[in-house]
């Protein structure tokens, strides 16, 4: 097996490489040579978002890498901080504008703050709707959707997502919100794949790892890969960078991948906030 990302079709026509580099958390002073190593090592799909302050400094590396634009696929998030659809607008002029680019790939709700703007993430979506039409955004979707959320969209809008993207791991496998995606053509990105990093000094994976003769990191990636989930981990670490693509060359078998799930926590696994109380705006 070659070290070649597989690229997946979304339900719009689009194909999204199933391995990206993430940006949360980078500091915008760093991120820029953090993608600028992801590139150069083979890395063709960047994830950041307006909230992780580091847009301009993607872009940046981007344009400084030589590679064409067609070729590097490019997702970004709108801000907790502008649902109502006028704030959308602006908000995403903004990201472009930070970008330096025409269009972005996708462009995601990050979060559907129900219990904010009066539970009204439909009229944000549909600003999304608009954004998708005009050809700014080639995808949409959303991040950190539940079930109930999916389903409004469902009745209330005229587009499918493309993707949820979702918290996912060998501690927190979200298969309600996962299923729900599969049986509707919307496939699943997983935030956290290494549980921030807490999996990684599990007994199991590490016992794994030692079998098939891989990285604890790669071992978990390698999981999420073959169950068909779309992953960006992070890094600002060349060596780190690297090893996390490396994971294309190598295949666990059934009874390994079936370790790996069986470690799913349920609700106490969960690292990160409920969707369905979360509702922090940034100033």
């Amino acid at each position: 097996m070659a070290n070649t990302i597989p690229a997946i079709s979304l339900n719009d026509g689009n194909t999204i490489p199933q391995l990206g580099f993430g940006v949360f958390q980078v500091k915008p002073r760093e991120t820029a040579a953090a993608v600028a190593k992801a590139l150069e090592v083979g890395y063709r799909h960047i994830d950041t978002a307006e909230m992780y302050g580091n847009e301009a400094e993607v872009g940046q590396a981007i344009h400084a890498s030589g590679l064409d634009r067609r070729d590097v696929f490019v997702t970004s998030k709108l801000s907790n901080a502008a649902h109502r659809p006028d704030d959308a607008r602006r908000a995403f002029d903004a990201t472009l504008a930070a970008l330096g680019m025409e269009y972005v790939d996708l462009f995601l709700i990050h979060w559907p703050l129900p219990t904010l703007y009066d539970g009204d993430f439909v009229s944000t979506w549909k600003t999304l709707e608009e954004f998708q039409r005009d050809g700014r955004a080639r995808s949409i979707g959303v991040s950190n959707f539940q079930v109930p959320h999916l389903e409004r969209l469902a009745t209330e809008a005229q587009v499918v997502p493309a993707v949820n993207q979702i918290e996912v791991h060998p501690y927190f496998t979200n298969d309600e919100v996962r299923e729900y995606g599969s049986k509707h053509n919307i496939l699943t990105e997983g935030w956290s794949p290494i549980a921030q990093g807490k999996v990684l000094d599990d007994p199991t994976i590490a016992d794994l790892a030692e079998l098939v003769g891989r990285t604890p990191a790669q071992v978990v990636l390698r999981w999420h890969v073959q169950r068909g989930d779309i992953i960006f981990p992070k890094s600002t670490t060349p060596a780190r960078i690297e090893e996390n693509f490396r994971i294309f060359d190598f295949e666990l078998d059934d009874a390994a991948m079936e370790r790996i799930t069986a470690l799913d926590r349920g609700a106490a696994g969960r690292q990160g906030s409920h969707p369905d109380t979360f509702d922090w705006v940034p100033a």
